[in-house]
């Protein structure tokens, strides 16, 4: 048997293999995802799925906690949808700020926003932006927000982004990627880049 015959008989089990799994996939229901970890891509990676929604002509939120105090690149790009109600509701980094009480009211108050979009079943995806660094700082309760995710109607998508995401939240998703930092241009001296990380 030669090179090209090989390569299609594993093509051929690999398919098979596919096939199997993708016929044993029936389910059709909201599925919610965790973007966390050290590494850069997290808001990115949602933001990409904002895109693929609007292709299929859905209705998306996002609430951004943390990044509000600053104008970014995907707020300036989806803002002219309206498809899509884009909120960044937070006061800025915490080490900017340096008020926990104001953090906390910010953070009260993004949630309460994302809630009134989870609670609506217009809408099919809603991005909760950084959503993990506020629970990670004590700034919003996490059992009250997984109640509010587990609780959410049946269709509807919800993404989650943020450093160190707590283990309870991992448990209760259905899809968790983890961005590893293997290596960063900011730690070499060069600023965040508009387009890139702004």
């Amino acid at each position: 048997m030669d090179k090209a015959d090989r390569h299609k008989k594993r093509m051929q089990s690999r398919k098979s293999v596919v096939d199997l799994a993708v016929a044993k996939a029936q389910d059709e229901r909201g599925v919610l995802l965790v973007l966390t970890g050290n590494g850069k891509g997290k808001s990115s990676s949602a933001f990409g799925m904002v895109a693929r929604a609007l292709g299929h002509d859905m209705k998306v939120a996002v609430v951004q906690f943390i990044k509000g105090a600053m104008s970014t690149g995907e707020e300036q790009f989806f803002s002219r949808f309206p498809e899509v109600e884009f909120h960044a509701m937070g006061a800025g980094f915490t080490w900017d700020t340096q008020d926990q009480s104001k953090d906390k009211a910010t953070s009260e108050e993004g949630w309460a926003k994302a809630l009134s979009f989870i609670n609506d079943p217009a809408y099919e995806l809603i991005i909760l932006d950084e959503l993990n660094i506020v629970i990670g700082l004590g700034l919003l309760p996490l059992e009250t927000v997984l109640s509010a995710l587990q609780n959410r109607p049946e269709h509807q998508h919800v993404v989650v982004t943020g450093r160190t995401a707590k283990q309870a939240l991992l448990d209760i998703a259905d899809t968790v990627t983890e961005m590893k930092d293997v290596k960063h241009a900011f730690r070499d001296g060069i600023k965040a880049q508009n387009g890139i990380e702004l």
